[in-house]
Formats: C-alpha cells, sequence, structure tokens
C-alpha cells in the first residue's frame, strides 16, 4: 500500500459553542484515492459529552458514508450544561494540515493521550514488519478519508500497556502486544466470523474499543484512559512499534464508515469501564438462577437421555440449575421445532414441568439460519411467515439470498425489517406453546455463519441439499497430557493404579496460530463484493463462510456495512420478545456475536473452545475482555468444547468456572461424556467448587447490580484495584471477583502447587477462604501456594465484609430461601467494609430493592439498610476476621454470649443470630 501522496486535510469555518465546537474539513491538495475515492468535504464535531468523556466525530459532509443508527446503538444526546471548562479532557487542533491530539487538563505537560500530529508519530516510510505481507507497511500518516477507506494513527507512549481491541483470544495475554520489547505487534481485524477458537485472528465479535494503562516511572504513578471508534466498518487496527522508535503507535484502517471517536479520562481502569458503559449503555439486569451451574451437550440422542442426565446429577449431589438442549432438539434442525421422535413436544413439555418444579430452568438453542421449505409439499410455517411478512436479507436483485446451515439451505432474518420484532416473538412464543417451556434462549450461529460462500441456494434445487448428518461421527482428540493410544478412551487420571500423565517429564508445550495476510485488492470505485483494501480476515475473501457483502436489507444498507452488527440485532430482537413473551421478567440470554452495546441485551460465551490446558488459561484473558466491553455475564464452555476432556482437565476447569461469572459444561457432538458426575473426584471438586459460588452469590449479585446501574466491572484484573503495581500489569492466571476475592486456579497438568501474586507488596492481608488463615506472602513477587486436585485457591482481601448466603442449596431457590452469614475481615487498623444489593432477584427495573451497608471500625460494626424491598432471611451468623479476643459481645446495646473466638485465625464468630436485614443494628465487641 502507498498513501505517501495523500494530502490530508485542512480545517476551516469553525464555530465554537457551549458545548464544544464544529468546523469544516477540506482536502488539502490533490485526491490520492488510495484505496477509494477521496472525499473532499468533512464535518468534525467535539462535543464534551461530560467531565470525564470527550466526542470527536468526523464524518462526510454530504452524509453518504453508513453511519450505525440510534436504533441499533443508542447514544447518550448532548450534554444539556457546559463541560468544556470543567472537562478532564482537552481537543487541542492544528488547523493544517488538519490534525488533533486529546491531553489531560490536570497533565498538560504529560505526552497526549491521542494524538494524531505526524510530527508525533515515528519517522515514515517504515517496511513491511511482515515481510510475506506488505500491507504492514506503514508509508506514512496522513488522515484519509475515502469512500471505501478511512485511515488515522495515533502515538502511544513506548511500550505502554494496552488492553481491549477485541474479540480475540491473544497470544500475548490480556495485556496486548504492540511491538515493543521483543513484541511483534497487533493486527486486529474487526469483521465477525464463525470460527473454532483461533489465537491472534478475527472471531465472533467487535469490540474497538481499548484501555491504555499508563505508568509513569519517575512517579510510580499511573492512569488509565480508554478510546473507543464507535463503527461496524470492516477494519485492520494495528499496534506497532518499529525498531529503534522512541514511541509506539495506534493505526486505525477502515473499509467504510466515519470517525465517530469517543475518549474516556479514567484515570482508574474501573473509571474508564464505567465511562465505557454510560455512553454504550450498562449491561442487563441478570435473573438470579442465572448464576447457578448450567450444563449441555452436543449429542443427546433423545429426552430420556437429558432426563436421565438430569437425575444422574441430582443423584450425584451435583447442583444442576439449568439444563440445555443443542441442535439435537430439533425437527431436521429446523429452528422453533422439536423432532417428533426423540424430542417429542409434549414430553418436552412434561420435562420442562418437571424442571420448573424443582426450581430449575431449561434453555434451548436458536441458530440465526432458518431453513427454506423444500417442496411444494414441506411445511415449515417461521419459513413461510417470514416470506410474507418480509423479513429474510435479499439479494441485491431482491430475491431471497439463501445460504447453507445445519437444515440444508436457509435464509436469514433481516433484522432492520419493519416486521422482523413482531415475526421473531411469535415464533418464539409459538415455540413455547408447543412445549419448548424455555427460561432464556442460546443465540448460536450469528455472526451470520454459513457455510457456503455468497447465495448458493439461488436457482438451487433445495430438495437436492438434505440436512447435515453427525452419525458416527467419533472424537480422537484428547488434552495436552492425555494419551488415548496408550491408556484408550476413558480419559481417567489413573488406570490400574498407573498414572496417565505423559507429560510428567516433559511439559506440554503451547502452539499459536499465525494471522496470514490477504494482499490488497483492486483499486477500483466502490467495490461492494471486494473492497481495495483488504483487511486481514483470516478466511481470506469477506463473503466465505457468512453472509455475502453484496446481501440486502430494508433501508438500502448493504451487508458490506452491517456486517458487525447482525449478532448484537438479534440478541436485542430476542431479548424484546422475551420481555414481550414474559411481561415483567427479566430475560436470560447467551449469544456468540457481539458489538458495542450488545451487554444490554445478553451475556456471552467464548464459543467453540477446546478440551485443552491451554485453553482453559485463555479463558481467563476473555472474560476479563468482556469486562471492558460492558458484557460481564460470560464464559467458557466448562471442560472444554471440541475434542475429548479427561479427568484431570476436567476437575480443575469445573472449580475455575465456579468463580467466574457465566458456568456451563459443554461439549460436542461425539464426544466422551463429560458431565461432572463421569469422574469422583470431578464430583468432588464441583461440588466443593459450586457450594463456594452459592455461597458467594449476594456478593455476585451485588457485582451485577453495580455493573447494571453504574457500569462496574464484576470481575478484574489485578492491577485495577492495585493500579501503581507494574508486577500486575500482564497478569491473566489470577483474576479478582470484585475488589474483595483473589482466585489463583491450577493450570497445568499434573501439578500439586500453584504460584501466585498477592497484590499490595505486603500492605494488604490476604487471609484464606477455607481456613482464615492469613497468606505469607512475597511483596510484589510469587507465593507458592498448595493445590492438590480438587482444591483451588481463593483467598479474601481485608478490609471487606461480605454478605454470603450460610447454607447453599442444590438451586439457587433454595439457597436464597435460607440464611444469611456475614464474612468479616479485618485491615490492619481493623476497618471494614461492605455493600449488599437484596431484591426479588426476577423482576425487571424498577423493583422494590434494599442496600445493605455494613461498617466496622474500633470494633464496632454497623449495618445500615435503605430500601423497600422486604427480606425474609435473617443473618445468623457473623464471622470476623482480625479481631483481637473480647470479654464482651452486644448487639443492640444488650449483651450476647452466643460467640466463640479462634485465637490461631484471630476469629470471632457470633452465631444463632437472627438478625433482620430490613433494620439497622449495631454489634460491639471489646
Amino acid at each position: 500500500m502507498n498513501v505517501t501522496g495523500c494530502p490530508g486535510y485542512t480545517l476551516n469555518s469553525l464555530v465554537e459553542s457551549e458545548q464544544g465546537l464544529t468546523a469544516q474539513l477540506t482536502l488539502a491538495g490533490p485526491a490520492c484515492n488510495a484505496f477509494g475515492q477521496d472525499i473532499a468535504e468533512l464535518t468534525i464535531e467535539v462535543i464534551y459529552q461530560s467531565s470525564t468523556t470527550l466526542h470527536v466525530k468526523i464524518s462526510d459532509t454530504a452524509k453518504q458514508q453508513f453511519t450505525i443508527p440510534e436504533s441499533v446503538v443508542a447514544r447518550p444526546p448532548p450534554p444539556t450544561e457546559s463541560y468544556t471548562s470543567a472537562s478532564d479532557l482537552v481537543f487541542n487542533y492544528d488547523p493544517s494540515p488538519f490534525a488533533f491530539w486529546i491531553t489531560r487538563r490536570s497533565e498538560s505537560d504529560a505526552m497526549p493521550l491521542f494524538d494524531t500530529r505526524i510530527s508525533s508519530l515515528p519517522p515514515a516510510p517504515i517496511p513491511p514488519l511482515n515481510a510475506s505481507d506488505p500491507s504492514t507497511a506503514f508509508d506514512a500518516f496522513p488522515l484519509i478519508f475515502e469512500d471505501q477507506y478511512l485511515q488515522v494513527a495515533s502515538a502511544l507512549p513506548y511500550g505502554t500497556n494496552i488492553y481491549g481491541l477485541g474479540e480475540v483470544i491473544s497470544s500475548s495475554g490480556f495485556r496486548r502486544d504492540i511491538g515493543a520489547n521483543g513484541g511483534v505487534g497487533t493486527i486486529q481485524t474487526n469483521w465477525n466470523r464463525d470460527i473454532e477458537d483461533p489465537i491472534d485472528q478475527n472471531m465472533y465479535g467487535t469490540h474497538p474499543i481499548y484501555m491504555e494503562h499508563r505508568f509513569n516511572e519517575a512517579t510510580n504513578r499511573s492512569s488509565s484512559s480508554g478510546v473507543l471508534l464507535l463503527s461496524a466498518a470492516g477494519a485492520d487496527i494495528l499496534l506497532q512499534t518499529p525498531p529503534d522508535s522512541s514511541v509506539s503507535f495506534i493505526e486505525y484502517r477502515m473499509i467504510g464508515g466515519i470517525l465517530d471517536f469517543y475518549f474516556f479520562s479514567g484515570p482508574t481502569p474501573v473509571h474508564v469501564i464505567a465511562q465505557y458503559g454510560a455512553i454504550i449503555g450498562y449491561p442487563m439486569w441478570q435473573p438470579a438462577w442465572g448464576f447457578g451451574f448450567h450444563l449441555c451437550r452436543w449429542g443427546y440422542s433423545n429426552i430420556s437421555e437429558v432426563r436421565e442426565v438430569v437425575a444422574r446429577m441430582r443423584a450425584a449431589d451435583i447442583p444442576l440449575e439449568v439444563q440445555w438442549t443443542d441442535i439435537d432438539l430439533y425437527h431436521a434442525y429446523r429452528d422453533f421445532t422439536t423432532d417428533p421422535v426423540s424430542f417429542p413436544p409434549e414430553e418436552v413439555r412434561q420435562f420442562v414441568e418437571d424442571l420448573s418444579v424443582n426450581y430449575q430452568h431449561y434453555i434451548p438453542i436458536v441458530d440465526a439460519a432458518l431453513a427454506v421449505t423444500v417442496n411444494s409439499t414441506d411445511v415449515y410455517n417461521p419459513f413461510t411467515k417470514g416470506v410474507e411478512q418480509d423479513v429474510w436479507i435479499k439479494n441485491p436483485d431482491g430475491s431471497l439470498y439463501i445460504g447453507e446451515v445445519w437444515p440444508g439451505y436457509t435464509v436469514f432474518p433481516d433484522w432492520f425489517s419493519e416486521n422482523v420484532q413482531s415475526f421473531w416473538t411469535e415464533a418464539l412464543r409459538n415455540w413455547s406453546q408447543l412445549g419448548v417451556g424455555f427460561s432464556g434462549i442460546w443465540l448460536d450461529m450469528n455472526e451470520a455463519s454459513s457455510f457456503c460462500s455468497y447465495s448458493c441456494g439461488t436457482g438451487a434445487n433445495y430438495s437436492a441439499l438434505t440436512p447435515m448428518s453427525m452419525a458416527g461421527r467419533v472424537i480422537t482428540e484428547y488434552p495436552e497430557c492425555y494419551n488415548a493410544t496408550i491408556w484408550g478412551q476413558s480419559g481417567n487420571m489413573t488406570i490400574n493404579g498407573t498414572s496417565t500423565n505423559s507429560c510428567t517429564m516433559n511439559p506440554p508445550s503451547l502452539t499459536t496460530v499465525t494471522k496470514r495476510g490477504v494482499g490488497a485488492g483492486e483499486k477500483a470505485g466502490i467495490n461492494i463484493n471486494s473492497p481495495p483494501y483488504a483487511i486481514h480476515n483470516a478466511v481470506g475473501a469477506l463473503s466465505i463462510n457468512t453472509l455475502a457483502t453484496n446481501a440486502t436489507h430494508h433501508g438500502n444498507y448493504v451487508e458490506l456495512d452491517v456486517h458487525n452488527l447482525f449478532g448484537l440485532m438479534e440478541e436485542r430482537t430476542t431479548h424484546l420478545a422475551l420481555q414481550e413473551i414474559f411481561p415483567g421478567v427479566r430475560p436470560f440470554l447467551i449469544g456468540r456475536s457481539t458489538f458495542p452495546s450488545a451487554g444490554k441485551w445478553t451475556g456471552h460465551w467464548l464459543g467453540d473452545n477446546y478440551s485443552k490446558w491451554q485453553y482453559m488459561y485463555l479463558s481467563i484473558q476473555g472474560i476479563l475482555q468482556f469486562q471492558i466491553y460492558q458484557i460481564p455475564m460470560v464464559g467458557a464452555d466448562t471442560c472444554g468444547f471440541l475434542d475429548n476432556t479427561d479427568e484431570e482437565l476436567c476437575n480443575r476447569w469445573m472449580q475455575l468456572s465456579a468463580f467466574t461469572p457465566f458456568y456451563r459444561n459443554h461439549n460436542t457432538y461425539g464426544a466422551i461424556p463429560q458431565e461432572p458426575y463421569r469422574w469422583p473426584s470431578v464430583a468432588n471438586a464441583s461440588r466443593t467448587a459450586i457450594a463456594i459460588r452459592y455461597t458467594l452469590l449476594p456478593y455476585w449479585y451485588t457485582l451485577f447490580a453495580n455493573a447494571s446501574t453504574a457500569g462496574l466491572p464484576p470481575v478484574r484484573a489485578l492491577f485495577y484495584e492495585f493500579p501503581n503495581e507494574p508486577e500486575l500489569f500482564a497478569i491473566d492466571r489470577q483474576w479478582l471477583i470484585g475488589s474483595d476475592i483473589l482466585i489463583t486456579p491450577v493450570l497445568t497438568p499434573g501439578a500439586t502447587t500453584v504460584d501466585g501474586i498477592f497484590p499490595g507488596r505486603g500492605s494488604v492481608i490476604w487471609r484464606d477462604w477455607y481456613t482464615h488463615a492469613i497468606v505469607d506472602a512475597a511483596p510484589g513477587g510469587n507465593t507458592t501456594l498448595d493445590a492438590p486436585l480438587g482444591h483451588i485457591n481463593v483467598h479474601i482481601r481485608d478490609n471487606s465484609a461480605l454478605l454470603l448466603h450460610q447454607r447453599p442449596g442444590y438451586t439457587i431457590h433454595e439457597t436464597r430461601e435460607g440464611p444469611y452469614s456475614l464474612l468479616v475481615s479485618l485491615s490492619a487498623t481493623g476497618t471494614a467494609f461492605g455493600t449488599a444489593y437484596l431484591d426479588d432477584g426476577i423482576s425487571v427495573p424498577p423493583m422494590p430493592n434494599r442496600t445493605v451497608t455494613f461498617q466496622v471500625a474500633n470494633g464496632v460494626l454497623t449495618i445500615t439498610s435503605n430500601g423497600l424491598y422486604e427480606v425474609r432471611s435473617e443473618l445468623a451468623t457473623i464471622t470476623i476476621l482480625g479481631a483481637a479476643r473480647p470479654s464482651s459481645v452486644t448487639v443492640q446495646g444488650h449483651e450476647v454470649h452466643e460467640w466463640d473466638y479462634t485465637a490461631s485465625t484471630e476469629e470471632l464468630t457470633l452465631s444463632d443470630f437472627a438478625i433482620g436485614l430490613g433494620e439497622d443494628t449495631t454489634i460491639c465487641w471489646k
């Protein structure tokens, strides 16, 4: 690529207002037409959205470029008060050639947070960083705004810490590789696709936001900021540091749309994430039951087998909250049906009713593509209704766009259609009335996925393509250290007393997948089918295995512009449908393809992962990423989806996932069964971990209430809470639940210990969840912890007060019906603080709720309760860690004697109480 002749723009016609400014940008010289036609007249709008958020939008004055409709991603209106002087962010610019940079008002002399000035960027040209891919060269850094190519770059501090820019499984970990300190840099491609979890490639979703965490070595202080480019366009986002350069940089290369930036001032990671949420919308309220354990597999042969799984889970006393089914449920893989032989609707109805009686739930799958009728005698009402209501995506000539998925030839809903909401709601309602009494919906294949390229069914004989068959499929792959050739297919850790671990002497090596370049396309005018700049879509052309870029939508939109919105729009439509079908009840959705604001409508699972130790580790970065993206209800397919799992991996993974938001075990067709009762050791590990999870439910629930009301992330990287400790910036083998619970899982086979870092550099007291003992941690370095099979290390931070369920039950309902307990971990100065948010767990807001605050100082615990929700369960036990042995304990001024003290852990336990959480209470010990 060569953009050295692109002239940039000149700013003129500036008009300032109380909210910001507007101006015109005019092409500063002859058009270069690098990958399209230069647009001569642009408009820039700068709005100081709040004291912490700045909006900078550069668009074509004629408004011909695609802009995300407000109906798809709602944005806040311009502010009613002025923040131009109060904002911590300041917009600066040079008029000719036009460039802008964003600084902090509080640190005006520091390197800008975003800086497009050519003088601030590394000297160009920069040769290709990948010799086999000419597009990895950087010839120049002008602002380019063409109809099919937009480019802008910003300087970054050398080797700074960048997080986000997904969806991706990054070989560098949660912290992105920006090409400094021996790194190779990053090409993050935004083009959603259906692919078994790849490494360093584009995948299911698009999230063009990054958070920068900047550390000042001179002051030993850090600050965080964030940048969102709200664009649905296919794009490459490059992070790079040229050899011998003193700065790093980010460059955006987009094949359409506009430049719609939001800048967030932080200054902490949690602030950045919350500020992003205030722009694109906070996450949906989760029903309490959604935090239970979910179980699924692809390959249940009939409803009787599903019943048996549910029964065996109960017989093993492993809590099961939600049973799922995959496409086995369908008749001929058709959405909104059940197979009349293997899943008769009346038997499905009875199965779901039986679950409901036991306060359990059921979730089926919905694929994004619907079958076409194959001949005149074929009856499939959803397809026929969709034709009548004109809800299917079309070809440019107005005929139906017909791809291929599981049922054969398929059509795809057009989420821009005026009738699609009523159509989709009716289809789901009819399905429920048929007998599929779902509590939530699982949305799969919504990138959208197609097994052929382009409209392969146009003019085809529909009956010639039959539904795909999985008959005879056998999975032969196992985790890294299990050799099925030697030990057979059981996956057991020991056979006849002999260990099956083949990695005892040689630890497993982790492999990564390299990104491929696809070269530049033809340099013509508008080219919908093959844009002139070829983004690094890992599968090649943009129309492979998905909807073709020339597929047309209502509103005269083309797939090229709206491709990355398909999953989001399906999730929004489904969420609204469930609200109508079940009025007053919170929907529960899990979707695969996501985009900014998807968290308002859905949760997310991390897709088709592998039953490998490597992928268990990689799931942690995915969960941390989606906290940034405001989709906090996220988790991996526990024990792995693709290939076979084995006993040891499933043991460790069932424990790890119990401390992530979305907790589901799911595996593929033809693989060995991996329900947690299949191995005694996995059953034991699961019971232990789920008991802790359900005990912690009030804490989880409060964290998610904070996410839904203020955008605060429930799961946090360690540096979020300890931002001035550089040794934490790359940590992605541990995580925090909220600010107070530290998780350190085993991620390697055969291990009986695990190394973990305890943040705080010795200033924080960390206590063991199980024993309440204080950890003797190495300040700023790793501490080795015992981790026998079936044990996951959980630690409690000091200065915390956690409301817990005292008796975890088999279901969330049973657990919530029981009493509460309170666990207080005092700081070295004897203080602690915590809050708990309580409501009925199912009603949509606004609903009665209550917030209970726990505060400890000087041997006094003050419980303050505010709200209208009536809390039936009472506080039965209070445990205070770090207390001195008291001579007396009083509750509301009255001395009580139901307490014990353990000197070794400085543990004061008050038991046999019945303290109401709807009233204020004071407890003293001295």
